[in-house]
């Protein structure tokens, strides 16, 4: 009877998980993913940098490489109206993304031009990919002060 219970309780859980998740609209849930793929690349690579985790060429140029095509991808479809922090719960954007969506949407062509730099000195070692790590990092870090909530 324990465990019938214990499962129930489970199951309930991930079900209503599922389903607050399915409320989220698809180009929400799409752009989250393609902003966690931009973040495994960005921390495989910032990693290295520091020396917290050992220098691999192949692994820097895989992530640096994904990064320049993630960058490439059209933005237009994942940022429709009524889709910011104020409307959707599970959004982190701010309303100023549809305010500034020009100067919004030119970050990422600042992002491509950074992760484009990246990938030409990914596999020249730690040194090389630390020094790319800063402009990398403020082409993503200046677009989250302005259009995403803080994590603080």
């Amino acid at each position: 009877m324990k465990r019938l219970l214990s499962t129930s309780v489970v199951l309930g859980t991930v079900a209503t998980v599922a389903l607050a998740q399915s409320n989220v609209p698809q180009e929400v849930r799409a752009r989250q993913g393609l902003m966690q793929n931009f973040a495994f690349s960005l921390s495989t690579l910032g990693n290295m940098a520091r020396g917290n985790i050992e220098y691999d060429a192949g692994l820097a140029q895989a992530a640096a490489d994904r990064l320049v095509t993630l960058s490439s991808i059209h933005q237009n479809g994942y940022w429709p109206d009524g889709t910011s922090a104020e409307e959707i719960e599970a959004s982190r954007a701010l309303p100023a993304i549809w305010e500034s969506k020009d100067d919004f949407m030119s970050g990422f062509d600042d992002l491509h031009q950074a992760a484009t730099a990246m990938a030409e000195v990914a596999g020249d070692g730690q040194q090389a990919v630390g020094g790319q790590m800063r402009s990398l990092g403020q082409a993503c870090g200046g677009c989250h002060e302005d259009y995403r909530i803080s994590d603080d």
